[in-house]
């Protein structure tokens, strides 16, 4: 059942960049294939959901990953204090049991509670365990297939509605459906990045882990989750002895988590809504107000991000186009340091490293990097100043986390889809566009047909869609969605500048 396909000896020749040297994997042609580009959560979570529906024909989900199978980049096997940052009883990768993780989390740690931050090496365990459970209770005719391998580009059939999946090794698997799920992009190439040696420049610290030295001196670009994590298995590793600067455009470092009550008030979500409504500063304004309220109460200004957060598809779609701007440019940074928290124990252990004068945080930006010897000289230029600043360090890492700008990828498969026009870029650079099933828009703003995709770069039409407790949800819907007999109309038409969104999307 999870043994990968085996080659044929004829390979058939479509036209096409990638036919020349493809050689089709066998297929059943009585089943409906349905690839998932992406075994990170959701992709595992879609084809958990899809293998656990009833199907009237014989259906094979093939699941093709690059990294580590129903782990991903998150949750993969590695070295260092890698803590998830929302507590256990909101990690469940399915809606209908939301304590699933943690049931699953107390197998090996009996003391585990719902409120815990566990290990996100623990977490992938329990996506593998559960992608397991779902293909051995699958009936006989819904099977499940793993390939490990990377997908460098997708093209139509020539004469027919299916659709060829290209991996790098050579292999082709035809496809009825294909579903994106690539989790999140590489970070934007750094200023001057270019110049430096790979030995002493990260460009992507979950491809490749830094390991930092004692004594040395390191840059870390980004003060967000991705630096937090970074520098304490970077500390641990070199027992607490280096030296590291953080630097970020506002300086911002995420805020804690607390375990603070989640209050449902349908007054305070319609102030909401009709604040995005009006403005981008009016709906900062009802935040603050909340925020301030909780606190006046006794309660937790987090109470006011839980709620703007639980109605972020509305309120984004409510705001303009220019508020949405305003939004990436002047509010976003906030927004991220106090929705994105950080595990208590995270949080307290970069501030005594702050403490201790081993991690210091500067507000500014990068305007070069060069080597000098076997070190990098940094010209950076602190916020509110005009006059420039450099620093030497031994090493540099690129914690901006992901690049969510299709027009600037780097990845070959959407390269591909984009030079085909089967996908659109969202034109504020934070996604790619679908209609509400999740199906991909083309170039002319039409639904793609049989192309879909799930994960973060949901943005243009949700903005929150990073968390489990988002994504969970999107997978569900979609799986359902795809063991529908009849597809939606591929005539439907969405403005490139604003999707129109459905009536009802987010009732």
């Amino acid at each position: 059942m999870d043994t990968p396909s085996t080659f044929t000896t004829q390979p058939r020749h479509p036209a096409g960049a990638f036919a020349a040297r493809a050689h089709a994997l066998q297929t059943d042609s009585l089943a409906r294939t349905i690839v998932i580009v992406g075994a990170g959560f959701s992709g595992t979570a879609v084809a958990m959901h899809l293998l656990r529906l009833p199907h009237s024909s014989a259906l094979r989900v093939v699941l093709i990953e690059r990294a580590q199978m129903a782990r991903g980049t998150a949750y993969a096997r590695r070295q260092g204090p890698y803590l998830l940052n929302v507590p256990a009883g909101r990690m469940s990768a399915s809606s209908v049991d939301p304590l699933e993780f943690v049931a699953y989390a107390q197998r090996t740690l009996p003391n585990a509670t719902a409120e815990d931050f566990l290990p996100r090496e623990l977490y992938g365990q329990y996506l593998e365990a559960s992608l397991l459970s779902a293909a051995q209770a699958s009936p006989p005719h819904v099977r499940l297939e793993r390939i490990h391998g990377e997908v460098v580009a997708i093209e139509r059939a020539r004469r027919t509605s299916r659709i060829e999946v290209y991996l790098e090794s050579g292999g082709r698997i035809t496809a009825h459906t294909v579903v994106l799920a690539p989790g999140n992009p590489a970070p934007a190439a750094l200023i001057g990045g270019e110049k430096l040696p790979e030995s002493r420049y990260v460009a992507d610290p979950w491809q490749s882990p830094p390991v930092f030295r004692a004594g040395e001196t390191v840059l870390v670009v980004g003060t967000g989750l991705t630096m937090a994590d970074i520098v304490l298995a970077g500390q641990e590793a070199a027992s607490g002895q280096a030296t590291i600067h953080a630097i970020s455009r506002h300086g911002l470092v995420p805020t804690a988590q607390t375990d603070f009550p989640q209050v449902t008030d349908e007054g305070r979500g319609r102030a909401l809504l009709h604040a995005a409504s009006v403005s981008l500063r009016r709906l900062v304004r009802e935040v603050r107000a909340l925020a301030e309220d909780a606190e006046l109460r006794g309660g937790d200004w987090r109470e006011a991000i839980a709620a703007a957060r639980a109605l972020a598809p509305s309120l984004w779609q409510r705001l303009a186009a220019h508020e949405r701007k305003r939004f990436l440019r002047h509010v976003r940074s906030f927004w991220d340091v106090h929705r994105h928290r950080l595990p208590p124990y995270t949080w307290s252990a970069l501030n005594e490293l702050r403490r201790a004068g081993r991690l210091m945080v500067h507000a500014g930006r990068i305007i070069d990097m060069e080597p000098v010897g076997r070190q990098i000289k940094v010209t950076w230029r602190a916020r509110g100043r005009s006059a420039a600043a450099t620093i030497v360090v031994d090493r540099v890492v690129n914690c901006t986390g992901p690049q969510y700008d299709v027009r600037h990828t780097r990845e070959r498969l959407l390269r591909s889809l984009l030079a085909q026009g089967l996908a659109l870029p969202d034109p504020l650079g934070v996604g790619i566009m679908t209609d509400d099933s999740g199906a991909l828009l083309d170039a002319s703003g039409r639904v793609a047909g049989s192309l879909y995709y799930i994960g973060p770069m949901l943005r243009p039409r949700y903005w929150e869609t990073t968390a489990v407790q988002e994504l969970r949800t999107h997978a569900e819907q979609l799986a359902h969605h795809l063991a529908l007999p009849a597809q939606l109309s591929a005539s439907r038409r969405y403005a490139a500048g604003g999707v129109r969104w459905p009536a009802g999307a987010f009732a």
